[in-house]
């Protein structure tokens, strides 16, 4: 079973049609990421995976039960979304932000648990912001700050889900942590996660399943090793590269071409490139 199918999904802002007659399978228990150039779609169509954008026709699935039958609070407890830049109010603790996850369980007739104060414990724990859960949102770094979120997302207790450019804004250090803490928490707790990413380099590097989008349909998918490759580079994003591998982790790597600098090759034999 797959835990997010869409068919014949098509979706549109007005008359500008983003995806058309889409078929797509997001694998469970591991982590998709959406790649392709601005403004080809990724983000309108993870939108429409939490169903914050209705579809002009088709359908979405969720663990094999259409989306738009379930009710809200059924969704909020399956599935999770951080949007690209959330923006917390003025003066929330991490502790209150990370609070905010438990709301899709909050009834009338049942209020604050133990079951609530275990799941924002554990977010706090698994993102590493127990020591900062008395400080201000405001007042954190980018890289904490994003951590906050996702501890947020995380108290949420969801099997999938789903960040938009994840590491916007981010320096080099950042990035890495965060897309490190979401591989532990596909890793360690089998969590399904899907997120669109702009760095190629990272985004085979962390995905076990990549979707590269063009021209409001999917031009590839599989893992990164399978369909990562200088044609796909120059289709999907207009740019000339070359593919070599990793020498860290075996995953594909680019090499853009440009006009900056060249220098001589180093001595030795050169990493195979992919063509």
């Amino acid at each position: 079973m797959q835990s997010l199918e869409t068919q014949s999904l098509t979706l549109a802002y007005g008359d500008t049609m983003i995806i058309e007659e889409l078929d797509l399978l997001i694998p469970k228990g591991e982590i998709t990421v959406f790649i392709g150039s601005n403004g080809c779609g990724k983000s309108t169509l993870l939108r429409s995976l939490a169903r914050l954008l209705k579809p002009r026709s088709g359908s979405i699935f969720i663990e094999g039960e259409m989306i738009s039958k379930l009710t809200t609070g059924d969704i909020a407890k399956q599935l999770a979304i951080l949007p690209q830049g959330p923006i917390a109010p003025e003066g929330l603790t991490v502790l209150q932000l990370v609070k905010q996850g438990r709301y899709p369980y909050q009834k009338w007739y049942r209020q604050w648990s133990e079951e609530d104060e275990r799941a924002v414990h554990h977010a706090l724990q698994a993102t590493g912001m127990e020591q900062l859960a008395d400080r201000l949102v405001d007042s954190l770094s980018g890289g904490q700050r994003q951590r906050a979120w996702i501890a947020m997302t995380l108290a949420q207790d969801t099997d999938i889900i789903l960040l938009d450019e994840p590491t916007t804004y981010l320096d080099m250090t950042h990035q890495i942590e965060i897309l490190d803490l979401l591989f532990e928490l596909n890793e360690n707790e089998g969590r399904t996660i899907v997120m669109v990413l702009h760095d190629l380099n990272l985004a085979c590097r962390y995905a076990h399943h990549l979707v590269a989008i063009k021209d409001k349909k999917v031009y590839a998918h599989g893992k990164p090793e399978e369909v990562m490759n200088p044609l796909l580079v120059k289709e999907v994003f207009q740019m000339n590269c070359d593919v070599t591998v990793d020498p860290l982790f075996g995953t594909p790597m680019c090499i853009p071409h440009g006009k900056g600098r060249r220098i001589a090759a180093h001595a030795g034999k050169p990493h195979e490139l992919v063509r």
